[in-house]
């Protein structure tokens, strides 16, 4: 946060807290400085902050939600189950010393609900599905009641915002058939639209404090939920009025550029990264620059990988290190070396993310076509002209028929598309359908999805409407939940014309 605003903060929310006992929720000047250090990745700093604000006053009912951030970012950073397993005992125990404070505040329902919501998100990493359900339930009914009771307390809508879009945009499975028991809905486009009202409204409000919060939960529906094309304008918007101290802001910009075809902007973020022992440590920004690295073919990435597996303590993303080594040795024709880190992708890691599936998936697979690796390594990383470069003097006889025959089609679609050559793309994405639609591979099905986009965007709603439901329709293939989630979400946007 901009240190020279924090004297006008503390005022503003000063003011926010009612007098007499609901002061009990005292977001002080204290508090202020540990919230400003967790949105910082500052976690130890923030820990002597509260520890210091449990001395001087501790019936601040403050506090417990300050720590359970802390737990919060300590686990989205280090992403270990065992620690996960450790500090969600503290759950209980916080909401306990929450519910003993003032209910006539506004902090009272609001914190409560912050505090189940953390750990719902978490809980979705690990599977603890059932559970992570019941939290997003009491959350949203405990922000409903508290937005009937406070309306002019703005903060509501940031939690509501993101259960709406997270609801609104989740794929079949365990999460989402419990929540339906329990009769809640979400609304994506609503819930994107209340953040980017508070994201707008938050700097000239009372409650300016809370805008990097926002922006956090606001970039990860943009780019991880809604799959948006406005992501990379509207974080990096919202994040230039970050302090460039903050290690969260590098994260979430190098995160959606990385994601947004920005890639050499990525390199940039990271390479130039706040770093520091007051900073938590978080391995994954060495995977992240690894990835972005190998999308240009730069092979120097291995250091990244390498650096990212040793210091890792987490659950994810080994297996999909290990990947990308076994494909840097591939293509420097290392192949002793490709067959090592194939071994380590079946042997290490888990399985929790759907690019350690993924990852697993192509290691039990025969190696990777290299012209196609590098087309599509070229395509993640934004770099079309080179990625369409790489076909040339190429054609579909090149390529064995099945899986690298479909890629091969899938690819040139992809590419295609984004240079501008809707038609040409569609041809060739129909072509991927028809050789791949029996195959196990995503290409078929994500084939079927890229078209409903491109007919979507030329408002032919029919032949969209039947290409989403073709992609939907597909199944046993890799990305099956993420690829039906997108065709359903598509069939929701043009449903009516």
């Amino acid at each position: 946060m901009r240190p020279f605003y924090l004297a006008f903060r503390v005022m503003l929310l000063l003011l926010i807290v009612p007098m007499g006992v609901s002061a009990k929720f005292d977001f002080n000047a204290n508090c202020l400085k540990a919230y400003n250090a967790i949105f910082s990745l500052k976690l130890n700093t923030a820990r002597q902050l509260i520890a210091a604000e449990k001395k001087l006053n501790p019936d601040n009912g403050i506090i417990p939600l300050l720590e359970n951030y802390v737990d919060y970012f300590y686990l989205l950073t280090t992403d270990s189950k065992v620690e996960f397993d450790r500090l969600k005992q503290r759950k209980s125990d916080r909401l306990d010393q929450l519910e003993d404070q003032d209910s006539t505040s506004p902090y009272y329902l609001y914190a409560q609900a912050e505090v189940n919501l953390q750990w719902a998100l978490i809980r979705g990493r690990y599977g603890e599905y059932f559970t992570a359900a019941r939290e997003i339930k009491k959350a949203h009914g405990q922000l409903l009641d508290n937005q009937k009771m406070f309306p002019a307390f703005i903060l509501n809508t940031k939690g509501i915002g993101l259960i709406n879009a997270f609801l609104g945009n989740l794929p079949d499975g365990m999460l989402k058939s419990t929540l339906a028991t329990f009769g809640i809905k979400g609304d994506l486009s609503q819930g994107i639209a209340m953040l980017d009202r508070l994201a707008e409204t938050l700097p000239q409000s009372q409650y300016e404090a809370f805008f990097e919060e926002v922006v956090f939960y606001y970039s990860f529906v943009l780019n991880d939920i809604a799959h948006s094309p406005a992501a990379y304008a509207k974080t990096m918007k919202y994040t230039a009025q970050i302090s460039d101290a903050s290690l969260l802001k590098a994260y979430l910009r190098a995160l959606v550029a990385a994601k947004s075809s920005h890639n050499d902007e990525a390199i940039n973020i990271l390479m130039t990264r706040p770093t520091g022992l007051v900073y938590q440590p978080f391995p994954y920004l060495d995977y992240l620059l690894g990835a972005a690295k190998l999308n240009k073919l730069d092979y120097s990435s291995s250091t990244d990988f390498s650096r990212f597996l040793q210091l890792n303590k987490g659950v994810s993303y080994v297996k999909d290190a290990n990947l990308h080594l076994s494909w840097v040795a591939l293509l420097k024709g290392d192949n002793a070396a490709y067959m090592a880190f194939v071994s380590k992708v079946k042997s290490s890691g888990y399985t929790y993310q759907e690019k350690d599936k993924q990852a697993l998936n192509e290691a039990n697979d025969a190696a990777p076509q290299k012209t196609l690796l590098k087309a599509r390594l070229l395509y993640d990383g934004g770099y079309f002209s080179r990625a369409l470069d790489v076909f040339s003097g190429l054609n579909e006889a090149d390529f064995a028929v099945g899986r690298d025959r479909t890629e091969y089609y899938y690819r040139l679609g992809r590419i295609l598309g984004e240079v501008g050559k809707d038609d040409e793309a569609i041809v060739k994405y129909q072509r991927a359908i028809n050789s791949g639609r029996s195959l196990r591979y995503y290409y078929a099905a994500n084939a079927a999805l890229q078209v409903g986009k491109i007919l979507e965007r030329k408002k032919s709603w029919l032949k969209a409407n039947s290409f989403f439901n073709l992609a939907i329709q597909m199944k046993n293939h890799d990305y099956e939940s993420s690829i039906e989630t997108q065709a359903k979400a598509g069939l929701k946007r043009i449903e009516g014309n």
